[in-house]
């Protein structure tokens, strides 16, 4: 079961915040209490947020093993998903964090485990290094701490342009974004199926549920600067992952890892930049030893160790 909870983010807006509360179907006969023995609503909580265009359900098979033991909400972020999309915004990285901040407050998911893909990710650690009482952990997952610069933001600029809109079919796009489109070196279907859970079919046919513009105008807020002061503000655990084919490369996520006062790394093999959706069992065998060993601590009230 999914469940939607209205959160009321800064300024006002209104966020969809899902609950995932069913475990997976192969434990749907166990018990559901969380990690501690307590019920559900006492479980640990884990706030799940995704990346620029990304929307909460993707992060349904995540969410599915973690209810086992967890409390796990995703967030549609402003501008994303079901959430509202103000034509004015704002859509700045203050404006995301509060609404993250807002969403753990009004859900009572604190101190929570942050679980973010790439912009998600670095709202994750803006919000631990500015909440650090609201922040039990903070998981990374391929976003680079480094300015991306100018001449990303226009590459982007173009590829938002080369967009075949609107899209005839749902075949269409998952052909488009999984084979035609010039950024994929090679046939991928789950890119594909990526970007066909963020369309909806208008009049004339298939359309992103987001603007483009405003996902520009959002980018625009983080990509000229880099992030090493706030990253090294983070005192919680956080583990740094990335995709062997993504775009986080493995001497700065390690320097990441060094710079964090608590950082630990991993990577999955055969996965691209959609880490969690490419490939959901490595992407799992990645990140569950880090939330076990979190709680190992967390239960031994001791200060957790890096292995």
């Amino acid at each position: 079961m999914v469940r939607r909870i209205d959160v009321t983010g800064a300024d006002g807006v209104r966020l969809a915040a899902w609950e995932f509360a069913d475990p997976p179907k192969e434990r749907a006969g166990s018990d559901s209490a969380g990690a501690d023995g307590a019920g559900a609503d006492r479980a640990p909580g884990v706030l799940l947020l995704h990346g620029l265009m990304g929307r909460a359900s993707h992060w349904a098979p995540t969410a599915r093993w973690l209810s086992e033991r967890y409390r796990a909400v995703g967030l549609d972020q402003r501008g994303h998903g079901r959430s509202a999309k103000p034509a004015d915004g704002p859509y700045t990285r203050d404006a995301y964090v509060a609404d993250a901040e807002a969403a753990i407050e009004q859900l009572d998911l604190g101190p929570v485990t942050v679980v973010g893909h790439a912009m998600g990710a670095l709202t994750g650690w803006q919000l631990a290094a500015k909440r650090p009482d609201l922040v039990r952990a903070v998981v990374i997952c391929d976003m680079r701490a480094s300015a991306l610069g100018a001449a990303s933001q226009r590459e982007w600029s173009d590829w938002f342009a080369s967009w075949p809109l609107p899209f005839a079919t749902l075949a269409d796009v998952r052909k488009w974004f999984g084979e035609d489109d010039p950024w994929v070196e090679r046939p991928n279907p789950m890119r594909g199926a990526f970007y066909a859970e963020v369309m909806a079919e208008t009049e004339d046919g298939w359309r992103p549920v987001f603007s483009r513009s405003q996902m520009l105008r959002s980018r625009a807020t983080w990509v000229y600067d880099a992030h090493w002061e706030e990253l090294a503000q983070v005192r919680c655990p956080a583990l740094v992952l990335r995709g062997l084919d993504g775009e986080l490369g493995r001497a700065e996520a390690q320097e990441m890892v060094r710079v964090l006062p608590r950082g630990q790394y991993a990577e999955v093999a055969d996965a691209g930049h959609l880490v969690h959706y490419d490939r959901p069992e490595g992407w799992r065998a990645a990140v569950e030893p880090f939330l076990e060993q979190l709680a190992e601590d967390t239960r031994g009230d001791r200060e957790p160790v890096a292995p």
